[in-house]
């Protein structure tokens, strides 16, 4: 029963004190959007901070850092084209 007449009181609260001309929804997708850019903004100093224009110091390019999706391979190996790993097989002892 506390539960129920703390709700109803939280929520009889909420529609008193509540601003009437406020989107919630719209107000929080501009938070978003904003702090997402921020942080992109972020992202892209230090890597350019720290990379030269196409290599950084650990000899990857900088395009491949930035680029969104993953740059196929140039090595030969089968294992560097799977998409996703294998895992090892089971060992004997287990069955």
């Amino acid at each position: 029963m506390f539960f129920l007449r703390s709700a109803f009181w939280l929520t009889v609260m909420f529609v008193i004190i509540a601003p009437r001309d406020v989107d919630l929804g719209r107000d929080l997708d501009n938070a978003s959007k904003t702090a997402l850019a921020i942080g992109q903004k972020a992202i892209v100093e230090q890597v350019l901070r720290d990379c030269s224009f196409l290599e950084c110091p650990d000899g990857t390019a900088a395009l491949a850092v930035l680029s969104p999706t993953p740059l196929p391979s140039t090595e030969a190996s089968p294992e560097a084209s799977m998409l996703a790993p294998i895992p090892r097989p089971r060992p004997d002892w287990m069955g």
